[in-house]
């Protein structure tokens, strides 16, 4: 007599449903089931969770601390030892040439000599699918990292990245972790990549009392880029690196000026990404990083001249942003009197410019929708001055950001990655729920938006983690809640830049 087949459970269900090990049918942004029992669905997004050591998996399993010395001693002999072993011996050593070069005068000004630099990385856990993922970074996966061109001469990671990484261990690991989720591997191979590199960036901070290296510093800011990018809390590695830059970098006798033009980049990343309202679901305050640290004085008014690449912004508006409740008004975005650019990059900052309007007016991210008791009153509206509609802010706001996604289509533009900025004012656009109640079209064209950028060939996946988030702030009442509110909520600490 034949058994009855057991219904198998699927593993790829929402968190809900796996915890009370029920089938779900995997419907998306909730399942059914949860739908129609009346419980709140968990989603489907990845969590990382540590075991009772650094790590529950992987080279550092049932370690204490992210060093070698506590990793636990494997018993010899084993067949998968001398396995392991016998590859290694047969794969030999990893080298790759990089040619670097530039024309920028800043690059020659340094102590650092780009040139032919041969890039070596060999030993225990470098093989042949690290290689060529990192061989992919370089070549591709880095440009996620820019809103500005493919070949923008101001991008200073690229050129520099094997001579980093031979410095840094962990950074080697991040890049081929993001590039690993990039490519979409599986989830639990993606997580093996991202539990190492972690580790290794642990190891490494405890190792930095004395100084913060540039290899590891970037590291730090990579990995705040796979939390930025999958809506992974991130914002904790900002504060335990500054926490070091502080006592010998920040605040220490190395001052803004005496920086190299690398070292000055990556504090100015760190500045973006310490904005708070560039961010959704902000679990640390922010350090108020670009104001201190970033700017030239210590006020809006104050002029900066170029462009941030990670943004693609002008530094100048930049500054504007991280004024935002320390004196920016509505009227400090309507005087910025702009930048020299591309027609695409106009197209961008203007959108940037009125989101900062709608931000200054309504809240959005980082900063709560004000109480009409509580709004602050403009010096346009103290002189008289009657104020642009909010209707007409995002009429103009998102005509800006169709002209960027049309130009970024066109393939006589390949190289341009100005499309990879659009999730901030998108994200504002979308936060103004009685503009979209009153025009169902406007709500249509922001979630094509979205959608488009999630998928081939821009894909980026923090637009549909956004879109997720917008489309549940949209079955809320206007002002019943904020949009950090639901991120913190699912668990999410996504990054809009």
């Amino acid at each position: 007599m034949s058994t009855p087949s057991r219904a198998r459970r699927s593993h790829g269900g929402c968190w809900t449903c796996k915890a009370k090990h029920r089938k779900c049918d995997r419907t998306r942004p909730t399942c059914q089931v949860c739908t129609e029992q009346g419980i709140p669905c968990d989603g489907y997004e990845v969590r990382l969770r540590w075991g009772s050591g650094i790590a529950s998996r992987g080279h550092y399993t049932g370690a204490e601390a992210p060093v070698d010395t506590s990793i636990p001693p494997r018993v010899p002999g084993r067949r998968r030892d001398r396995n392991r072993a016998r590859r290694r011996e047969q794969e030999g050593e990893i080298q790759t040439q990089v040619t670097e070069e530039s024309s920028s005068q800043d690059f020659a000004q340094e102590d650092f000599r780009l040139g032919p630099v041969p890039f070596y990385l060999s030993g225990p856990g470098h093989g042949k699918d690290d290689a060529q993922l990192f061989q992919e970074f370089l070549s591709s996966g880095i440009n996620i990292l820019h809103s500005t061109t493919v070949h923008d001469e101001q991008t200073l990671l690229k050129p520099r990245l094997p001579v980093l990484c031979q410095q840094s261990e962990a950074l080697y690991r991040i890049c081929i972790a993001l590039q690993a989720s990039l490519n979409r591997q599986p989830a639990a191979c993606s997580l093996e990549y991202l539990d190492l590199g972690l580790n290794k960036f642990r190891a490494e901070l405890s190792k930095s009392e004395d100084d913060l290296e540039d290899g590891t510093f970037t590291a730090g800011l990579l990995l705040c880029t796979i939390g930025v990018m999958h809506g992974i809390p991130w914002t904790m590695h900002l504060r335990g690196m500054y926490s070091i830059l502080r006592m010998h970098d920040v605040d220490g006798p190395q001052k803004h000026q005496e920086r190299s033009v690398f070292r000055a980049h990556l504090f100015e990343v760190m500045g973006i990404m310490d904005l708070p309202t560039f961010s959704i679901g902000r679990r640390h305050p922010h350090l108020g990083f670009w104001r201190q640290y970033c700017c030239k004085g210590n006020s809006p008014a104050e002029i900066e001249t170029g462009v941030e690449v990670v943004t693609g912004l002008p530094r100048s508006l930049v500054t504007i942003f991280a004024f935002i409740g320390e004196g920016t008004t509505e009227t400090s975005f309507w005087d910025w009197p702009g930048a020299k650019g591309t027609f695409m990059q106009c197209q961008l900052w203007e959108a940037y410019r009125l989101a900062g309007v709608l931000v200054v007016r309504h809240g959005g991210p980082g900063f709560p929708r004000p109480p009409d008791t509580e709004a602050t009153i403009d010096p346009a509206m103290q002189r008289g001055v009657i104020l642009t509609p909010t209707m007409v802010i995002v009429s103009r706001l998102l005509s800006s950001v169709d002209a960027v996604c049309r130009a970024s289509l066109d393939p006589e533009r390949w190289d341009t990655l100005i499309i990879n900025a659009i999730a901030y004012p998108v994200c504002v656009a979308g936060l103004q729920s009685d503009i979209l109640q009153r025009d169902p079209t406007v709500k249509e064209f922001i979630r094509k938006t979205l959608l488009l950028t999630a998928e081939n060939p821009c894909w980026n996946r923090q637009y549909r983690l956004l879109l997720d988030l917008l489309e549940e702030y949209w079955t809320y009442p206007v002002g019943a809640v904020d949009i950090d509110q639901l991120a913190r909520t699912r668990g999410i600490e996504l990054g809009l830049f």
